[in-house]
C-alpha cells in the first residue's frame, strides 16, 4: 500500500512526462483559444444565415423620426448581427437629436438600439427664429405643427435658465409641466411663470429649493388667499405678494 504524500508536498504526477507535456500544451491552448474567443468567434459565426439580422429594436426614441435613424443605422437582412458594433453606434449618434446611443446583439438576429435623445425643454428665439432648444441651448430640428411641443418660453435664453428647466424636467416633471415662461431681468434673478403666479428666485436655484413653493401654495389656498408672486431669493423663506 503506498503512503499518502507528505503535507505541504505535491504528490509526484504517475504520467509519463510525455503526455504531462501534452496535457500543459492542452491546456495552453485552450486557455488561448478562450482568451482568443472574442477575435475569432464573430468571424466564424458571421457568415451563418441563422446570425442575419432580422429585427431592430429601437428603445428610447420620443422625437427622433424613426426611418431616419434606422437610414442612418444602414443595416439590412443580408447582414449578421456579429459585425462590429461601435460604427453603428457612430453613425446614430451624429443625428442631430441623439445625445448618446448604445448597440447591443439580442441573439440570434436582433440589434437593440437604446438611444438618449436631445429634449426639448423651451422654446427660445435668436437670429434664426424662434426654436425648441435643449438644456444646452442646442437648437433642435423639430416641427411644433407636427410634433406637439407644449413647451415654456424662454424670454432670456441664457444657460442658466435652460440648466434649471432641464433639471426640472428631470426631477419635478408635474412642476415643469406648469411653466409657461422663463425670464431672466437682471444678472442675480430669474422669473419663472406658472400660470398667473410668478416665482423670483437666484439664478442657481435648485429644483428642492424651488419646490419650497408648494407648502405655502398650500396654506394660501386654504386660507383662501390670492398671490400673484412668490420669491425664493432670501435664504430660508418664501415670501408671498398679494395682489
Amino acid at each position: 500500500m503506498s503512503e499518502d504524500a507528505p503535507l505541504g508536498r505535491v504528490a509526484d504526477d504517475p504520467r509519463p512526462p510525455r503526455s504531462r507535456r501534452l496535457a500543459v500544451a492542452g491546456g495552453v491552448a485552450l486557455v488561448a483559444l478562450v482568451v482568443t474567443a472574442g477575435w475569432w468567434g464573430p468571424r466564424l459565426l458571421a457568415p451563418l444565415a441563422f446570425f442575419h439580422v432580422r429585427s431592430i429594436e429601437l428603445r428610447g426614441v420620443v422625437y427622433a423620426p424613426v426611418p431616419e435613424l434606422l437610414a442612418r443605422l444602414g443595416v439590412d437582412s443580408l447582414q449578421s448581427v456579429w459585425q462590429p458594433l461601435p460604427p453603428l453606434a457612430a453613425r446614430v449618434r451624429v443625428h442631430p437629436l441623439v445625445a448618446e446611443v448604445e448597440v447591443r446583439r439580442q441573439l440570434p438576429g436582433t440589434l437593440v438600439v437604446t438611444v438618449q435623445e436631445r429634449v426639448p425643454v423651451a422654446w427660445a428665439g435668436d437670429s434664426g427664429g424662434i426654436a425648441p432648444v435643449d438644456g444646452t441651448g442646442r437648437r433642435l430640428p423639430l416641427d411644433g405643427r407636427t410634433t406637439p411641443l407644449d413647451l415654456p418660453v424662454a424670454v432670456d435664453a441664457d444657460t442658466a435658465l435652460l440648466r434649471f428647466l432641464d433639471a426640472l424636467r428631470r426631477d419635478a416633471p408635474g412642476l415643469f409641466a406648469r411653466v409657461t415662461a422663463v425670464a431672466r431681468p437682471t444678472p442675480r434673478e430669474i422669473r419663472v411663470s406658472l400660470g398667473a403666479l410668478r416665482v423670483r428666485a437666484l439664478p442657481e436655484v435648485t429644483v428642492a429649493r424651488f419646490q419650497d413653493i408648494f407648502p405655502v401654495e398650500s396654506d394660501l389656498a386654504r386660507r383662501h388667499v390670492a398671490v400673484e408672486e412668490l420669491d425664493l431669493r432670501f435664504r430660508d423663506q418664501v415670501i408671498a405678494r398679494t395682489p
